[in-house]
């Protein structure tokens, strides 16, 4: 069992892969900071439990707090776009940045990803996980690793390779 110094001598060693983790779900660096100083309070708060790697846990303490942000997120976003409350006109942040760099055209397509295929692609590819450690930091089985991975490539594939200006007019 990880002691609670253990914790916090380990911790800042985790700190910039959680913060790349974060910066992949969040696609904002403002909002993955955010999310990063939550996961690192909720790891403090908690004890670590038994038989559990440090990192995985940290992984997906982050993950799990996302998921109930996004949700808090889209809630209060359709409680904003009830006609009686919405006094402007939505921009559409996506579009406005059509001519930005290629990491952000990759960062969008990978924000066209379902949740699932976006989190374990970034575990696989931005920290380096291997399938069998991504199918234990989420606790689901290997295969749906797999077959979860493969969909997120190819769909990220498929949105890389349409132009720009095909991907502005099919964006939600």
């Amino acid at each position: 069992m990880i002691m609670q110094d253990e914790l916090t001598s380990q911790l800042p060693e985790l700190l910039p892969g959680l913060r790349r983790f974060a910066f992949s779900l969040t696609g904002s660096m403002a909002d993955a900071d955010d999310l990063l100083q939550s996961t690192v309070e909720r790891l403090l708060d908690r004890r670590v439990p038994e038989d559990v790697a440090l990192a995985k846990w940290a992984f997906r303490v982050c993950r799990n707090l996302w998921i109930d942000e996004y949700r808090a997120r889209k809630v209060r976003q359709q409680a904003a776009e009830q006609p009686e409350l919405s006094e402007g006109q939505i921009v559409d942040g996506e579009r406005a940045m059509a001519g930005e760099m290629e990491l952000e055209r990759v960062n969008r397509a990978m924000h066209q990803l379902p949740d699932e295929q976006r989190s374990i692609l970034s575990l696989v590819a931005l920290q380096g996980l291997s399938y069998k450690d991504v199918a234990a930091t989420l606790e689901i089985p290997i295969g749906t690793v797999m077959s979860r991975l493969a969909r997120a490539r190819a769909a990220l594939c498929d949105a890389l390779n349409t132009p720009p200006h095909k991907q502005a007019r099919t964006a939600h």
